[in-house]
């Protein structure tokens, strides 16, 4: 029973509750009920969240295709997750991975808790962050990955990437965990893995036929405009949820979410103004993806000043980051998931030591050790996801190829890869 309470403490990445583990866990309806609806916001965040923000930025032959990518993560991750993922990240294990106690989750029956929650729904909590973080890959290789290869990739890549990051992070033996690095919804786990794999994946897979020659101006914003909206209510179970409470934590995890948001959109919009001078409403909705991103390692240990400060930052860094950066890194990172995702994880996990509150962590974080676990921590996943995304990559293009010929390109992977298209 012990363990169940340190598994809910692992997701918050601090032992601020700690006092639970002193008592007999029981069953708190309220808790439940809200994780339950966290559960299905943080799916629509994907579907059709993502699915329609991704689908919106590009050329009318690859919509199909590239919704195709985020509703298939949610068929391939669901089914992998149970199978083994969920046990590689939260199993029994040493500091580096968990252990194969928990395949097809295996001792989880409907009593067994985890914290004041059933376990059974804590997985399936867990299991949509892995959804949304294959699917976030998918926007570095739009147009032009194979649909096949994509399939395989997403299997390979939750169990030997996100999985193990995940325990490493999360789980109350893994090494980052043990040393103290706070990640209260995914910061590392999800938004810099994501991004720093969808970084590697568009080097390896190389750039769009006719990329910085023609035109490749999204289809239909409208569809990203809808699609960003679901995103930014779903990450209220992203980041509320996270706190696996109907709790104090949990509101301010949402305010610090909306705030950060919306300070973002206006820091990109006003710089998009300055250098480009229009206002976008494209720029809008990546502003507000980008302080969504930035907020979510720091949603519930700072508060609304510490939120406010870090979404005008991170909307201005990550604009650096899918232009000045996009350029000098020289990739076809298409739909800007390093420049959206990586950049603004890297900036919210260095800011969470930053703007870490005494008044909502209930303990004083000193400022320079927790900024080098910070520090730690980002560079061992960047460099874990770099590496491991480069073999899978490889080895998937070695053995079925990864990208499709020149002449289904040309003519989109709606028709070539699916036999669809819209008219």
């Amino acid at each position: 029973m012990m363990k169940k309470i340190i598994y809910m403490l692992a997701a918050l990445g601090v032992s601020g509750t700690a006092f639970a583990a002193e008592t007999t866990p029981t069953l708190d309806t309220g808790d439940t009920a809200w994780v339950l609806v966290s559960t299905l916001l943080v799916l629509m965040m994907t579907i059709p969240g993502l699915a329609l923000f991704y689908g919106g930025m590009v050329r009318k032959k690859n919509i199909l295709a590239t919704m195709g990518h985020s509703f298939s993560a949610a068929a391939m991750v669901s089914v992998i997750w149970v199978l083994i993922g969920y046990s590689v990240a939260f199993g029994d294990g040493g500091l580096w991975v968990g252990d194969m106690s928990k395949l097809l989750l295996n001792g989880i029956t409907k009593d067994t808790l985890s914290g004041t929650i059933p376990e059974v729904l804590f997985s399936i909590f867990q299991m949509t962050f892995a959804i949304i973080a294959v699917a976030i890959i998918s926007g570095s290789v739009a147009d032009r990955i194979k649909f096949s290869a994509w399939m395989v990739f997403m299997a390979l890549w939750v169990v030997f990437v996100y999985a193990p990051i995940t325990h490493w992070v999360w789980a109350p033996n893994g090494w980052l965990f043990t040393k103290g690095a706070l990640d209260f919804a995914g910061g590392t786990v999800v938004h810099i893995n994501s991004g720093v794999a969808g970084l590697v994946l568009a080097y390896v897979i190389g750039k769009r036929l006719g990329y910085g020659r023609e035109s490749m101006a999204p289809h239909n914003l409208t569809l990203s405009v809808i699609g960003a909206g679901l995103i930014w209510v779903g990450w209220f179970g992203f980041n509320g949820g996270s706190a696996l409470g109907a709790n104090g934590s949990a509101a301010f995890a949402i305010m610090t979410t909306q705030v950060a948001a919306a300070a973002a959109t206006l820091s990109w919009l006003l710089f998009e103004r300055i250098f480009h001078g229009k206002a976008s409403i494209l720029g809008a909705t990546s502003g507000a993806v980008a302080g969504l991103v930035v907020i979510t390692p720091a949603a519930g240990f700072v508060d609304v000043t510490g939120a406010l400060i870090m979404g005008l930052v991170g909307g201005a860094i990550c604009f650096w980051g899918t232009n000045g950066l996009k350029r000098m890194l020289k990739a076809d990172d298409a739909l800007d998931a390093f420049g959206l995702h990586a950049v603004g994880g890297i900036v919210g996990a260095i800011l969470t030591a930053v703007f870490a509150s005494e008044m909502i962590m209930g303990k004083k974080i000193d400022l320079l050790p927790q900024l080098f676990t910070q520090l730690e921590g980002v560079v061992a996943v960047m460099i874990y996801s770099a590496v491991v995304t480069y073999i899978i990559a490889k080895a998937i293009d070695m053995v079925m190829g990864l990208r499709v010929d020149n002449e289904e390109e040309r003519i989109g992977l709606d028709l070539s890869q699916h036999g669809e298209r819209i008219e």
